[in-house]
């Protein structure tokens, strides 16, 4: 097990909980660390334990607010930089702003690489995440990045709740294909997928489904839950088309907009999703949502990396 001395862990304001969470499986305490506003909106770090030398974990969404969180793990890393730690990986559970990887128009940003110039830049020698909304933005660092996946967590809870054999994974669009395909694999069901068209930002409107449904459970699955639309939309779709009932599993409950009341008032049975956010306070009243913590899995990575041990080996 990791030591005090060797490894420390901090956490930032978007889900302290979480970084509770990990501290807890590593059987250490979290680290010391005063984050505070001033009057005009700037923010303040103070680290309050020796970190000279030290392995430094910090854990920190960039959920919403994004750009407030954003700025917070900056500062902490810099905080960390400026207080001689040996090394410093930013543990980035939902990493935000993945959905700008590419130009898509002309005159646009790709704000994730910018995302990730700004990370390095503050001192962060490695980063971990969590199902990053396109893998490439692994390319966009030029320090370590570990990637890892919920599946672990999510398929544990499939396998104890549904049947393979009666269930068909379902992926809501056709950029999510391999994901579905990987957990029907696992789990050993059938596959379906939703051709959408997109007319808008955050408005979905399915069009066709490819695959057999009809008296199955449906299973749909998705990196992250934005406004829900894609997925009412989907669940609703699945239904009239035959299915027995239908229910999601997504990493990340980003939960914007008319999510919760799309969500209570559409098809869907149940939504579970991770801690990599924490549920606003709708959703936490909500009966359909359920959460599954990533706890365990963050603390394996996190004493994977202080070991020098392989993080890959735990998704083989």
């Amino acid at each position: 097990m990791p030591t005090e001395q060797s490894i420390k862990v901090f956490g930032g304001s978007s889900n302290p909980a979480l970084t509770k969470r990990i501290c807890e499986f590593l059987d250490i305490p979290v680290g010391q660390m005063r984050v505070v506003r001033f009057a005009d909106g700037e923010i303040f770090v103070e680290v309050g334990d020796n970190v000279r030398g030290a392995e430094v974990f910090v854990v920190q969404s960039t959920c919403s607010p994004a750009n407030e969180h954003l700025m917070e793990l900056l500062i902490m890393i810099d905080a960390l930089k400026r207080a001689s730690a040996k090394s410093i990986c930013a543990v980035i559970p939902y990493y935000g702003y993945a959905r700008q990887d590419r130009k898509v128009q002309p005159r646009t940003p790709i704000t994730a690489k910018l995302v990730s110039d700004l990370i390095t830049a503050a001192g962060a020698t490695r980063v971990l995440s969590v199902d990053l909304h396109a893998g490439q933005i692994q390319g966009f660092f030029n320090i370590p990045f570990d990637h890892l996946f919920a599946m672990p967590v999510l398929l544990q809870h499939m396998r104890t709740n549904w049947n393979p054999e009666e269930s068909v994974m379902v992926s809501p669009d056709a950029g999510g294909v391999e994901r579905a395909r990987a957990y029907a694999k696992r789990l050993g069901s059938s596959l379906a997928i939703i051709d959408k068209r997109r007319p808008q930002a955050n408005i979905a409107k399915v069009m066709n489904i490819i695959g057999d449904v009809q008296g199955k459970d449906a299973i749909l699955i998705d990196d992250m839950i934005d406004t829900a639309g894609t997925l009412s939309e989907a669940a609703n779709a699945l239904m009239e088309k035959g299915a027995r009932r239908v229910c999601a599993y997504a990493s990340h409950a980003v939960f914007s907009g008319p999510a919760i009341e799309r969500i209570g008032s559409s098809a869907l049975e149940s939504v579970v999703v991770t801690d990599t956010i924490p549920l606003r306070d709708g959703a936490r009243e909500s009966k359909k949502i359920h959460v599954l913590t990533a706890a365990p899995l963050l603390a394996k990575a996190v004493r994977r990396i202080h070991l020098g041990e392989s993080v890959s080996s735990l998704f083989v």
